[in-house]
C-alpha cells in the first residue's frame, strides 16, 4: 500500500515532469518564433532582390519596381494619377569618355525579331548628337541621341533606324504607376521577347538617374543584354543606373506621350502596367 510519503514523491515528480515538458514547449515555440522571423526576413530580402532584378515580359524588357501596393482610383483604371510637368536636367557623365570607344555587339542567344545587320564595331565616335524624329500615329516623338553619353547605344540605334528595323513596330508597354511612368517600344514582334538578334554594351555609371524627358535602354537582369527595345521615360522613373540613358526627349515629343498615358493602358500586366489602351506604332524612325 503506498504511504503519504511515496504520495507525495510521486506527485512530486509528476510535477516536476510538467514542469520540464512545459520548459521544452517553450524552447520549441521560442525557437519556431525565431525561424519564423529569419524566414520573413528571408522572404524580404528576397522579395526585394527580385523587384530590382526581374526585367519586364521579355527579353530586353527593363526591371522595374512594382507599383501596385495600393491602387488608387486612377491606377485602377490604368491611367497616371498625374505627371509631373517639369523636365528633369539631361543625364551626364561626371567623366567624359575619349574621343572614341570601342564597341561590339555579339550575337545574342535569340534570333532577330525582324532581319537586320548589327551595326560596325570597333571604334566608335564619342561626341556630338544626333537627330531622330519616331513617326507614331499619335504624332511625332523628337528626340536628341547624345554620342558623349552612350555612343555604342547611339551607334546601334542609327543602325537600326537606317535599316528601317523600327519602322511599323508597336510600343507595347505603359507604365502609368507613381514610381515608374514610361512608355517602352522597339520590339517588331509587339509581344515584348523580341531583339535584333545581338546585344550591346551597358553604358552605365553609378551617377546615372532617369527622369521625365530620359531615353534609355530596356534590358534584362543580365548585364550587357539590351539590343533594340528602349523607354521613353515621361515622368518618374525610381530606377537603379543599370540602364544606358542615351538621349532626351523634347517637350513637343512629351506632350505627344503625355497623351498616350492620359488615355491609359489595359493592365495586362498589373494595375499600372499594360499595353496603350489605344495602339501606338511607330511608323516610321526619321534620323536628322
Amino acid at each position: 500500500m503506498a504511504t503519504n510519503q511515496m504520495r507525495r514523491e510521486a506527485a512530486k515528480r509528476k510535477l516536476e515532469n510538467q514542469q520540464r515538458r512545459r520548459a521544452e514547449r517553450a524552447r520549441r515555440r521560442q525557437r519556431v518564433a525565431i525561424i519564423t522571423s529569419v524566414s520573413v526576413v528571408v522572404v524580404v530580402v528576397l522579395a526585394v532582390v527580385l523587384l530590382s532584378t526581374v526585367g519586364l515580359p521579355g527579353g530586353d524588357d527593363t526591371a522595374a519596381p512594382s507599383t501596385d501596393a495600393a491602387p488608387t482610383s486612377a491606377a485602377a483604371a490604368g491611367v497616371p494619377e498625374s505627371i509631373p510637368t517639369e523636365i528633369a536636367p539631361a543625364p551626364a557623365r561626371p567623366t567624359p569618355l575619349p574621343a572614341t570607344v570601342s564597341c561590339e555587339y555579339p550575337a545574342s542567344d535569340e534570333p532577330a525579331a525582324k532581319p537586320v545587320e548589327p551595326p560596325s564595331g570597333g571604334e566608335v565616335s564619342a561626341q556630338g548628337t544626333v537627330n531622330v524624329t519616331l513617326q507614331t500615329n499619335a504624332g511625332a516623338i523628337p528626340l536628341t541621341l547624345d554620342r558623349a553619353l552612350a555612343p555604342c547605344t547611339v551607334h546601334n540605334f542609327e543602325s537600326l533606324a537606317r535599316q528601317s528595323f523600327y519602322d511599323a513596330t508597336p510600343c507595347h508597354r505603359l507604365t502609368t504607376g507613381a514610381g515608374l511612368q514610361v512608355l517602352q517600344c522597339g520590339d517588331p514582334s509587339g509581344l515584348g521577347t523580341g531583339g535584333p538578334g545581338y546585344t550591346i554594351p551597358d553604358e552605365v555609371f553609378p551617377e546615372l538617374t532617369y527622369g521625365r524627358g530620359t531615353v534609355a535602354m530596356a534590358k534584362t537582369a543580365a548585364p550587357n543584354s539590351g539590343g533594340s527595345q528602349f523607354f521613353l521615360v515621361y515622368g518618374d522613373a525610381q530606377l537603379p543606373p543599370e540602364y544606358t540613358a542615351f538621349g532626351t526627349i523634347s517637350p513637343e515629343g512629351l506632350e505627344v506621350i503625355d497623351q498616350i498615358a492620359r488615355r491609359g493602358q489595359d493592365q495586362s500586366n498589373g494595375s499600372t502596367d499594360g499595353r496603350p489602351v489605344e495602339q501606338v506604332t511607330i511608323e516610321r524612325a526619321q534620323l536628322g
